[in-house]
């Protein structure tokens, strides 16, 4: 069996793959204070509710954009598995060519995702990340990873307003009715959920006036990407598990061979 973990900034998230089956996936909160022991403990819990034990567990890899992490998950996954894990950056063969200024400062995580849509939806593409960050992605025709944008993401902002401004709460991001808003909760929720509606529409329009992306297919992960969905944004697909597939495929692609893996 394979375990792959795509650690970001809120959120861990974590699945289980026995051959091309992902088995199980998790998400666990992202807390740098966390002991390699305590995370230890919690995926020897989550795997054990599946029936799986650390023993069954033959290949290990991960992508990180919390570096502080690092350290933590390597050392949890050797001591408790026996394992090292592989470990995605800009050098690792993904199927995708990257043309960025600076690759050292490309995320794993936009990595993985945009090689995973790559793989299962072909190109062009424009690949939408909705996490702690938004972050739009192009791939050519041909599997080139040529830029993109990030944005503030969702929830970053919402908790950005409640820090700044005094009297406004902490809300749950729903969709509201209306766009015009009679309460602050829902104007809030307008505010964010429409606004960023609006963000998204934009971004991805023009996007598209790059001749290579003209007839790019549009690919939404992330936790809240549901929140623009049914809107007046074309996003063709919607997969929540984008980037644990792409862990595998990039495992895949890289691992060596070893007799009787599962």
């Amino acid at each position: 069996m394979l375990l792959v973990m795509d650690i970001g900034n809120t959120n861990v998230k974590i699945g289980v793959y026995s051959d091309d089956e992902l088995l199980a996936s998790w998400r666990i909160s992202t807390e740098a204070q966390r002991t390699s022991d305590e995370y230890g403990m919690v995926l020897y819990d989550l795997l054990k509710n599946q029936g799986i034990s650390f023993k069954d567990i033959k290949g290990i890899v991960m992508s990180s954009v919390a570096p502080s992490l690092n350290y933590t998950i390597e050392h949890m996954c050797d001591y408790y598995i026996g394992i090292k894990p592989t470990v995605v950056d800009h050098t690792t063969n993904t199927g995708i060519k990257i043309n960025y200024d600076n690759p050292k400062e490309l995320g794993s995580d936009r990595i993985i995702d945009c090689a995973a849509a790559y793989a299962i939806y072909g190109g062009p593409l424009i690949v939408i990340d909705f996490g702690s960050a938004t972050t739009f992605n192009a791939v050519t025709a041909d599997g080139e990873f040529i830029g993109g944008a990030i944005a503030p993401g969702m929830k970053t902002a919402t908790e950005s307003l409640v820090m700044t401004a005094a009297k406004l709460p902490r809300i749950e991001l729903n969709k509201p009715e209306s766009i015009i808003a009679t309460s602050t909760k829902s104007g809030m929720q307008s505010g964010v959920v429409y606004g960023y509606t609006g963000l998204v529409d934009y971004m991805v329009k023009n996007m598209k006036k790059e001749p290579r992306l003209s007839k790019a297919k549009v690919v939404a992960t992330g936790g809240l990407s549901e929140l623009i969905e049914n809107s007046e944004v074309i996003i063709d697909v919607i997969d929540r598990a984008l980037a644990l597939k792409g862990l595998k495929l990039v495992y895949d692609l890289n691992k060596p061979q070893r007799a009787g893996e599962k």
